[in-house]
């Protein structure tokens, strides 16, 4: 029979064989790569790296699994896009344009410089959305339009209203007549109305001050014209509000 002591001198222990199996396998640092970093503690440091690896991989994410995989991570970061094989494929440049849509309304200029983006040529792609635009697909006014309602959903002020229409690459003439239509129709009214109600009912008992500070600090963020809002306050927390 063979000394146990002799075949573990020659073999070292089956948890240590098997770990070292395991690191070759998963590509983890050699011990050598690691043993200046350690103080010497070479497969204890390699062992850690190789648990915390296998750990990581089973949730599709590595917390720590060494300088190699950090490595291939950052490597991988760095690989650039690819762009459109010819940036002058009109069919191509449209039918990206058409997914584009699929995922959401856009202004023409909002599209067009998402397709210049993706590395489309800049004449390609203003044919592209001038057509769409002549078919019906792009409309600007009605998108424009739509924001509004939206920004009124939010409860948004004319002056938010307007930042989210330049945010959306909306023609500023076009912004201000639709902004214009909608100040006409009390929108912004309704929605300054909306907004204190809203804050008047979560501030409820606490005190007049407090109040009065968080719904001019809501309808400061929302964009609402102060004179509104000095008349709503006045309404709703009373006159010395």
């Amino acid at each position: 029979m063979i000394d146990a002591e002799a075949f573990i001198a020659q073999h070292g222990t089956p948890v240590a064989a098997h770990d070292a199996v395991s690191s070759s396998a998963m590509g983890a640092p050699r011990p050598d790569a690691l043993e200046d970093a350690n103080d010497g503690h070479t497969e204890d440091r390699n062992q850690h790296d190789v648990r915390a690896y296998a750990r990581g991989w089973g949730r599709g994410r590595v917390k720590r699994a060494g300088r190699w995989a950090r490595g291939a991570s950052a490597e991988g970061a760095a690989a650039p896009k690819q762009g459109p094989s010819d940036p002058c494929d009109e069919d191509a440049c449209r039918e990206a344009a058409l997914r584009l849509l699929d995922c959401a309304d856009r202004s023409s200029a909002a599209l067009m410089e998402r397709l210049v983006l993706k590395g489309y040529d800049e004449t390609v792609a203003d044919a592209v959305v001038t057509r769409l635009r002549e078919v019906g697909l792009v409309n600007d006014e009605e998108y424009a339009r739509s924001v509004v309602r939206y920004c009124a959903g939010r409860m948004l002020g004319e002056r938010g209203t307007l930042l989210e229409l330049s945010r959306k690459r909306v023609d500023r003439a076009l912004s201000q007549q639709v902004v214009g239509e909608a100040r006409e129709a009390g929108v912004f009214v309704d929605a300054a109305w909306e907004l204190g109600r809203s804050v008047a009912a979560r501030t409820e008992g606490l005190d007049l001050q407090v109040r009065l500070r968080r719904f001019w600090a809501a309808g400061g963020r929302k964009g609402h014209s102060p004179d509104i809002l000095r008349d709503i306050s006045h309404s709703l927390f009373g006159k010395d509000a």
